[in-house]
């Protein structure tokens, strides 16, 4: 049963909102998760978890199940069929995880979803919010158009689409990806000869095709392709990968597990922090998925989110604006660098000849080199 009041209201119990409940719940704290959907995630979607997200995922002590579900690639490389351009190591960072972690969403989730419930929480579902109001002492959240929960504060994590961010005002900036290509991804069990431990991106001339390995023995692929079609098959997926990915060896798609579309967006809050209620995840940021930053950046909002709580809680009245002064520039700048990233990957088919031959030079650079892995693995973001 929903109760009446509660210290932190969370909206959204995808990985943002749990991962935020643990870390409040570990401390203490009386939180209440409240998710619209009857049931969690149930496909794999976002599939790596980068170093300095482990890093902070130790502190509600999922990291290490996480990474003994997972699979451990040490490196990430970027293609054109079977030449490597651009070789990327985790090897060499300053951190205990030198690697990045192939993990699908809903393992992720679910992860982080038992670890709340061992904490003796639990989330209410299905339980839409359909109002937020807010004064100086507390925030009035309206459930299932009748029910009233009063917090002491909130976080929105309920997405691209957020209620939370639209009831406090904030605007979510211009898109500037909108009506640019659209993406096909498919989870794929193959035979023949694709990186068993490395992540790639390969940049043909007709497009780039992204091939992560994943700890089930599948590979996830995704490509630009235009107007992609809403379930790939196998037909499909296997004509992007014989065009764009190794040549040296067949490599047959023998299953289609999951496949999808989406179309990128390239969107930050205007505000993080308003009053008593704090952003996190894609309510204050969405961008293309390119370099997998998107619940990467959104795991580390959901730690600083818990910890500007517990701060409030005891009395800092300037915690939830540092909360929103820190985690906008970084959202900021992980969306140029995807963005950079991206017009990388999609740049006009006559310029991609000479963008194979310049990111070949550049790759003997161990500088670049350097600086890439050490953005990718969001080092920067302690």
């Amino acid at each position: 049963m929903i109760p009446t009041t509660t210290d932190v209201a969370i909206v959204g119990a995808g990985p943002v909102g749990v991962a935020a409940a643990c870390a409040l719940a570990g401390r203490g704290v009386d939180v209440t998760v409240l998710d619209a959907a009857a049931t969690g995630s149930d496909t794999s979607r976002a599939t790596l978890v980068h170093p300095r997200t482990l890093e902070v995922l130790t502190r509600i002590d999922v990291a290490r199940r996480m990474i003994d579900e997972g699979l451990r690639c040490p490196d990430f490389s970027v293609r054109d069929h079977d030449r490597v351009l651009l070789p990327l190591s985790f090897a060499e960072l300053d951190t205990s995880f030198r690697f990045t972690l192939a993990i699908p969403q809903d393992r992720t989730e679910a992860i982080l979803t038992d670890r709340f419930a061992a904490l003796g929480g639990v989330i209410q579902r299905p339980h839409r919010v359909t109002g937020l109001t807010q004064d100086d002492s507390g925030v009035d959240l309206t459930i299932d158009e009748g029910r009233t929960l009063r917090a002491r504060f909130v976080l929105g994590a309920d997405g691209m689409h957020s209620l939370v961010r639209e009831a406090i005002g904030v605007g979510f900036g211009v898109d500037d990806a909108a009506g640019t290509s659209g993406f096909a991804l498919g989870d794929v069990r193959i035979d023949g000869g694709l990186p068993q431990r490395e992540a790639c991106i390969y940049f043909g001339n007709t497009g780039v095709l992204v091939v992560v390995p994943l700890p089930n023995g599948a590979f996830r692929l995704v490509a630009d392709v235009g107007e992609a079609p809403e379930s790939p098959d196998a037909a499909y997926l296997q004509a992007l990968l014989s065009e764009r990915g190794p040549q040296a060896r067949q490599v047959t798609i023998k299953e289609v597990l999951w496949g999808s579309r989406f179309r990128i967006h390239h969107r930050v809050a205007d505000e993080f922090a308003v009053g008593r209620v704090l952003l996190a995840g894609d309510a204050g940021h969405v961008h293309s998925p390119a370099g997998g930053q998107g619940m990467n950046l959104g795991l580390r909002d959901a730690l600083g989110a818990a910890d500007a709580f517990v701060a409030a809680l005891g009395g800092d009245a300037r915690a939830l604006q540092r909360y929103g002064a820190q985690r906008r520039p970084r959202a900021l700048s992980v969306v140029r660098f995807t963005k950079r990233l991206t017009r990388l990957a999609t740049i006009n088919p006559r310029l991609r000849p000479a963008r194979n031959l310049a990111l070949g030079g550049v790759g003997h650079l161990p500088g670049v080199r350097g600086r890439m892995v050490h953005t990718l693995a969001g080092l920067n973001d302690r």
